[in-house]
This record gives C-alpha cells, sequence and structure tokens, in this order.
C-alpha cells in the first residue's frame, strides 16, 4: 500500500512517501494473523524481516473472502422422488467404544428421500444389517424399497449386499464421499 502525503491540493510536490511492508509480510507468512507477526518481529524469528509494527485491526480481504461461508448447491424446492422408499439413503457406523444397553456397537441410520422419515437401528454386528433393513421397511411397514444409497463402505459394498439387493429387487446406488 502506498501512502503520499502532500503539502495542499494545489501543490503537486509530494513531501513523504513510504511502502507498507506490514501487508507484504502478511502474505509472505501465508496470512498468519497480525499478533504473530509482531510476536515473530519482537522475538526476532525470522530472518531478514524489518522492524514494523504491525497494527492487530487490519482485516486482509482474502482471510475474508476464506472466511465466508457459502451454500455449494442451490436448495432444491422439489422432492425428486414421488412415493415413500422410492429412494433411501443409508449409513452404517461403529463398531462404538462402549455397548448400547442391548448390547450393539453399531448404528443403521436410514432415511427416506420422499418424506425425510429416519430410522435408528442398532445392530450386535455389520451382518445385521440386511436382515434389520428388511424386516423393519418392507415386513413391518409393508413398503417396497425401490432404490438405495449409500457411500462406498465396505458394508454396503460387498457381495452378501449385492445379494441382498439383487434378491429383493433393489437398485443399488453409491453417493460421492463426504456428501450429505
Amino acid at each position: 500500500m502506498l501512502n503520499i502525503e502532500c503539502a495542499s491540493f494545489h501543490e503537486i510536490s509530494c513531501l513523504v512517501s513510504k511502502i507498507d511492508d506490514s501487508w507484504l509480510w502478511h502474505r509472505r507468512a501465508a496470512h498468519v494473523n497480525m499478533h504473530y507477526l509482531n510476536h515473530l518481529v519482537k522475538k526476532d524469528l525470522v530472518i531478514g524481516i524489518q522492524k514494523l509494527k504491525f497494527e492487530k485491526n487490519k482485516l486482509c480481504k482474502a482471510w475474508q473472502k476464506g472466511k465466508q461461508v457459502k451454500n455449494p448447491f442451490q436448495s432444491k424446492n422439489v422432492v425428486s422422488t414421488s412415493i415413500p422408499c422410492e429412494l433411501l439413503h443409508m449409513d452404517l457406523f461403529g463398531p462404538s467404544r462402549t455397548m448400547s444397553l442391548g448390547g450393539n456397537y453399531y448404528g443403521l441410520v436410514i432415511v427416506d428421500d420422499y418424506s425425510r422419515y429416519t430410522w435408528t437401528l442398532l445392530l450386535k454386528t455389520k451382518n445385521d444389517v440386511f436382515r434389520k433393513l428388511s424386516n423393519v421397511i418392507q415386513n413391518e411397514k409393508s413398503l417396497t424399497i425401490v432404490s438405495i444409497r449409500s457411500y462406498k463402505g465396505g458394508e454396503f459394498q460387498n457381495e452378501y449386499f449385492e445379494k441382498f439387493c439383487e434378491e429383493n429387487g433393489i437398485h443399488h446406488n453409491f453417493s460421492i464421499p463426504r456428501t450429505p
């Protein structure tokens, strides 16, 4: 940043000209906080850094842009499914460090895309996924599962689960990692 001070508006001669190196060092140090830059200067921890006073209340535009929160996708107001259980989103977590009261270590979360109804099932082993899924949704609720979407975890990407989907006429597809 270049600061120029002139004697008056009508005079063209420049009295003082100085370059503010604090922003330069701020950028060189990967946009580190001005407080830490003052610490570096005070302790003489960086070779070649000038004895500058870094103002703590200055805000960096690049830092502000990096801290802005923005939704990565447009909100969808239309439901893409037309009936319950047309598309189920599934996630399996575990094993947990502590056993539940029923002796379970794993949890299965199922979300219906149409109604956003959520089932949370506690499981003793990962293999219980297929039996519990079939019992709870297809038998108890008398609904037919059309499609399942899950991440590419080992519990959903194996021959047992593929066989289960094939036997029940369920289409299984995978989501992109870290997609809600």
